[in-house]
């Protein structure tokens, strides 16, 4: 599959090989296989506890086994144990939400009225200082040469394109000012969800249900490239989704509610934060809801994050048997 390319001078990206998946180091338009010898640690996320770019980086002007970018197929950069998710860290795509009857209670009043109260809303949380975070699946993150089967149990599915952060050494219960030493890269996701599964009418005010509405198989499409984070400035980046060739959702992520350091800062202090586990930042306005158009069978979507290339997301209707 062709994907644009990272602007970065090196990236790391995972493809087949035969039978089994490997681990690349991309420099422009080629890539080679990474072994440990390599790496100078015995996988992926060992390397990524200490991440020693460097090394990488010596390799990337090394004459190798180089072969055509083009000529692979590329999987999900990243091997998560734990998928974090910060929720609600834009603000115009909450309030799209809440005007769109897709939040707890019924959005009551003129359209005017239920923006200024949306908006007073995401005031409050951005003075509180405290991102909202949750947990997805490991086992739901793969590579966009993996079409998204959409589950026939619902017609809304929905895409949250994201700025997702890799963890690097191990942080627990870090400061925000320490927060972003603890981070080795960012690759992109794509946080599909199922918006009539948010609030099931079955568990009144008991809360959502985050596990049914965004882990079906294949629901965080991820990557293609684990681009070192010395080469991304995480605080001004462009965010673009485009389904079947229509810009969607089109923002920067100098719009987010809460930064990257806060967001690591935050979870840290619940769980200690493992190399390769991912960190999702959240999703800028223009979802599906706010369109009145979800996820259908054939469709495209192609989102890109600056900086870390391009994945290309293909949908297909669940085969159901008879």
């Amino acid at each position: 599959m062709t994907n644009a390319r990272t602007t970065a001078p090196f990236a790391l990206a995972r493809y087949r090989r035969g039978e089994d998946i490997a681990l690349g180091l991309v420099a422009g338009e080629r890539i080679r296989p990474l072994d440990a010898a390599d790496l100078g640690a015995s996988d992926l996320n060992a390397f990524l506890a200490t991440a020693d770019w460097d090394r990488l980086g010596r390799l990337a002007q090394q004459d190798g086994p180089w072969s055509p970018l083009a000529d692979v197929t590329l999987v999900a950069p990243v091997e998560p144990r734990q998928v974090l998710q910060a929720g609600a860290n834009y603000r115009t795509h909450v309030v799209q939400l809440i005007m769109g009857g897709l939040t707890k209670g019924d959005p009551t009043g003129s359209p005017e009225e239920i923006r200024a109260r949306a908006e007073k809303i995401m005031d409050v949380r951005a003075a509180s200082g405290r991102p909202f975070i949750f947990l997805g699946l490991a086992q739901c993150v793969v590579g966009d040469d993996v079409p998204l089967s959409l589950p026939a149990y619902s017609e809304v599915h929905d895409w949250e394109l994201e700025l997702a952060v890799v963890i690097g050494r191990e942080a627990f219960r870090v400061s925000k000012d320490d927060a972003l030493s603890h981070v080795a890269g960012y690759t992109i996701s794509n946080d599909v969800t199922t918006r009539d599964l948010v609030f099931p009418p079955d568990v009144g005010d008991i809360g959502a249900d985050w596990f049914r509405a965004k882990n079906a198989p294949g629901f965080l499409p991820t990557g293609p490239f684990l681009v070192p984070a010395t080469f991304v400035d995480p605080s001004d980046l462009s965010i673009t989704l485009e389904l079947n060739g229509e810009v969607m959702q089109d923002a920067t992520t100098a719009e987010l509610l809460f930064d990257v350091a806060s967001l690591v800062s935050t979870a840290s202090q619940t769980l200690p934060l493992l190399p390769g586990d991912l960190l999702l930042t959240g999703s800028p306005a223009g979802n599906g809801q706010h369109w009145k158009r979800f996820l259908r069978d054939g469709d495209v979507m192609t989102g890109t994050v600056e900086g870390l290339g391009t994945q290309v997301v293909r949908c297909v209707a669940e085969e159901v048997s008879a």
